[in-house]
C-alpha cells in the first residue's frame, strides 16, 4: 500500500498533483495530511521527508519527494498505466509542458495561489500575470486541438501533464479567468472528474486559514 503525505487540500497545489495521479490511476493509497505552516508540520514532516516538504510518497520501501519525481516514479512502478503518451511526438511535448509548469509561471503562483474554497476573487491583472495565463491557454489549446480525437485530456488519454496543470483549473475558477472555448471545455472536463470534486469537497471542510494564501477581493 502506498502512502501519500500531503498538505492542506485547500492550498497545497503541489500535493494535488500526485494525489490526482494516484486517483486517476486507480491505485489505492493511504493519505496523511499535515497542516501547512503549523507546529505539527514542523514536528512531523522530518519523519516522512528529508526535504521537509510535501508531497511525499512512500511505496515499497521507497521515499519519493517532489511532485514531478513522484509522477516519474509512478510511471516507472506502474508502466501499464501509461502516464506519458505512447507516441514519441506527443510524449516529447507532454514532458516539455509538464516541466514548464513545474519550473515556471511564477507570476501565476504568486498572484493566484490555489484556494479551492474561495470564489469570485479578483486580482490586479499585471503584464507578467497575463502572460502566464496566455501561455497556459496556448498550451491547452494546442494540445486539445492536436489530440482531441484521442480523448478529452490534454493528449487524449490522462497523463502526467494533466495532473501538473490540475491546480491551474482551480486557480482559474477561483479568480474568474475568462477562457476561449477550447480551453474552457478542457477546464470544465477536468473540474467534472470525480477525483477533482472529491478534492474540492474535502478542501471545503478544512477550517485552517493561511492568510498569505488568501489573495484577492
Amino acid at each position: 500500500m502506498a502512502t501519500l503525505i500531503i498538505g492542506n487540500k485547500n492550498y497545497s497545489s503541489w500535493s494535488l498533483r500526485p494525489w490526482l495521479l494516484l486517483k486517476e490511476m486507480g491505485i489505492e493509497f493511504d493519505e496523511i495530511m499535515l497542516q501547512l505552516d503549523s507546529e505539527e508540520f514542523q514536528q512531523r514532516i522530518g519523519d516522512y521527508s528529508p526535504a521537509r516538504r510535501v508531497p511525499v510518497l512512500r511505496h515499497n520501501d521507497h521515499v519519493i519527494w517532489d511532485s514531478l519525481a513522484i509522477a516519474e516514479y509512478l510511471n516507472d512502478a506502474f508502466p501499464e498505466k501509461q502516464l506519458w503518451p505512447k507516441e514519441v511526438k506527443a510524449r516529447i511535448l507532454a514532458r516539455a509542458v509538464t516541466c514548464e509548469m513545474h519550473s515556471g509561471f511564477s507570476a501565476l503562483r504568486q498572484s493566484m495561489p490555489m484556494n479551492c474554497r474561495a470564489t469570485k476573487r479578483k486580482v490586479d491583472m499585471y503584464d507578467n500575470l497575463q502572460s502566464d495565463i496566455d501561455r497556459i491557454i496556448t498550451i491547452w489549446t494546442k494540445c486539445r486541438e492536436s489530440y482531441a480525437q484521442r480523448g478529452p485530456w490534454l493528449f487524449g488519454q490522462f497523463s502526467i501533464a494533466d495532473a501538473m496543470y490540475a491546480p491551474v483549473v482551480f486557480r482559474f475558477v477561483t479568480y474568474q479567468v475568462k477562457l476561449p472555448e477550447v480551453a474552457q471545455k478542457y477546464l470544465d472536463f477536468v473540474l467534472s472528474r470525480p477525483a477533482m470534486q472529491e478534492w474540492k469537497q474535502a478542501a471545503s471542510y478544512e477550517k485552517e486559514v493561511l492568510e498569505q494564501e488568501e489573495v484577492g477581493i
